[in-house]
């Protein structure tokens, strides 16, 4: 009876060494891999697509124009309330102007072409 039971040790010896063996040239090619998926995926989360880019940059472009608006608001109330004589709001007035003329260079200007 021993010796039936060593053929079927053999094979199913044999047999686990191959599937572990499987295992083993899987692991090793995730080990070689592992750097080029990590390298990848470093570039694609450090890298930003074009149209990741443009919503960025209409994001902004909202941004400062929401702020020139908030500015022209300002603005018109400042110069309003130095017509009558607010020395104050003259001054607050004049650096209201000189914001809005720092930003109107970066807005865009919409052409109708």
């Amino acid at each position: 009876m021993h010796r039936r039971s060593l053929p079927l040790k053999v094979l199913i010896t044999g047999a686990l060494g191959l599937s572990l063996s499987g295992c083993l040239v899987k692991a090793a090619a995730d080990v070689v891999t592992a750097p080029i998926r990590v390298g990848a995926k470093a570039v694609d989360l450090a890298t930003t697509s074009q149209s990741e880019a443009d919503e960025n940059r209409g994001r902004e472009i909202r941004r400062r124009e929401e702020r020139l608006g908030k500015l022209e608001r300002e603005y018109r109330e400042q110069t309003e309330d130095c017509e009558d004589g607010d020395r104050r709001a003259c001054r607050d007035a004049s650096e209201t102007y000189d914001e809005i003329q720092e930003l109107l260079p970066t807005i865009p200007v919409d052409r109708d072409d």
